[in-house]
């Protein structure tokens, strides 16, 4: 703040528009790894992502720290989004939610471990470092993954006729106008599907408010360590954050416990009937779980930290929150890609993403001066008041899911 003479509002527009680009990257991420495979994409835009992470660390302005931000979250994101695509080339929905809630620990995970190496960067090496730290993480995580082989089925086949001299033309995926359709109906569908289904809207409202306030976080938590009666310094700070971190790994152990002694059961039973997979509905066990863990964590942060209570009390508070947002949003992603199948899941879970990151880059925005105003234990308790209203989305879905799937405008799974 002081090198750019900026407010501390002003600063966290580094974070905005780094997660705006996380939300809108997959559009051209997605369709490009369709096109071209999931490999090409994976080892062309993590250059392209070290590249601006060195350019924000280099700036000299903060336009160009800003601008250079942007564009790294968008060169960023296909980890994250191509990543799902390659789960699902790998594994049979039956056996997709263990290694899910794996993989979406990530993005969880670096909110929780990031300000952690950050805080220690910034206090004793300098904010730029940071920048470094992440290029650094991201060269290393970049050579092991250059051995990897390709997994989108379509293009391995398309190499494997080329290679025996047969005609690929008739593919289907070729010419510049198939990627403008790509990217069209990677966008329109999405908002479409937001606008009209209200499994992918009350999901992703309720996943992306969540979303938010674990990145709104960002800057409460700096704002409750940092001052009476705690006095945190940067890097003390930035260790608060492993509380959201054990939350995230609660989280993901629940997701494989619940798949494997429940929905597994589930599966088994419904094939012993005939039928080819549970109802989706049976997804939702960890979203019900987890709507009450939003609950707890947020009101118990927020008086616990307005009454001074001991540190460690704050944060054991902060666990439930972080476990529940990883549990809702497993259970949300498993469920839409259940219902929607492959193609219109996918979709489902884009329009999820814009939405979750939409939300995450704009809360952090308007913290300061809301908990300033209102105080920690008021703040805080605004949210859990929100969570309240949306703790009867996952419910409400579990009890009147297959209702509500059978007047869907697409193609869903009865």
């Amino acid at each position: 703040m002081a090198e750019f003479n900026v407010s501390r509002t002003a600063a966290l527009v580094g974070i905005t528009v780094y997660t705006l680009g996380l939300g809108f990257g997959p559009i051209m991420s997605a369709p490009l790894s369709e096109k071209h495979g999931r490999k090409i994409v994976y080892l062309l835009s993590s250059p392209v992502f070290m590249l601006f992470t060195l350019g924000a660390g280099f700036s000299k302005s903060f336009a160009s720290l800003i601008v250079c931000r942007f564009f790294a979250g968008l060169t960023g994101s296909p980890a994250l989004a191509v990543g799902a695509g390659s789960n699902a080339d790998l594994f049979p929905p039956h056996q997709r939610a263990k290694i899910t809630a794996v993989f979406l620990m990530a993005p969880f995970m670096g909110p929780s471990l990031g300000p952690v190496v950050g805080g220690f960067a910034a206090q004793y090496k300098g904010w730029r470092w940071t920048q470094w730290c992440m290029v650094f993480v991201t060269l290393a995580v970049y050579i092991v993954s250059l051995p990897m082989k390709e997994t989108y089925k379509p293009i391995i086949l398309a190499r494997r006729a080329k290679r025996l001299g047969l005609d690929t033309k008739s593919t289907g995926n070729e010419g510049g106008a198939a990627m403008k359709r790509a990217v069209i109906v990677g966008l329109f569908r999405p908002m479409h599907m937001l606008a009209t289904e209200p499994v992918v809207f009350f999901l992703s409202l309720y996943t992306a408010f969540a979303f938010g306030v674990l990145f709104l976080f960002f800057a409460a938590f700096p704002y409750i360590f940092m001052r009476p009666p705690y006095r945190f310094d940067t890097s003390q700070s930035g260790l608060t954050f492993l509380a959201i971190g054990l939350g995230v790994l609660l989280g993901g152990l629940t997701g494989v416990l619940i798949d494997h002694f429940i929905y597994q059961a589930k599966h088994r039973l419904a094939m012993d009937k005939g039928e080819t997979h549970a109802a989706p509905e049976h997804r939702l066990y960890n979203a019900m779980m987890g709507s009450w863990g939003i609950l707890v964590g947020l009101f118990w942060v927020g008086w616990s930290a307005a009454r001074g209570a001991h540190w460690a009390v704050v944060l054991v508070g902060s666990v439930p929150f972080a476990w529940g947002n990883l549990c809702l949003f497993t259970s949300a992603a498993l469920y839409m890609t259940d219902v929607y199948g492959s193609l219109n899941g996918a979709s489902a879970i884009a329009a999820n993403g814009i939405f979750r990151y939409t939300l995450g880059a704009v809360f952090p925005l308007f913290t300061v001066q809301m908990y300033s105003e209102l105080g920690i234990g008021w703040a805080t308790s605004l949210l859990g008041f929100l969570s309240v209203l949306m703790l009867p989305i996952p419910w409400v879905f579990y009890k009147w899911g297959p209702k509500i799937r059978a007047r869907s405008r697409y193609p869903v799974v009865m």
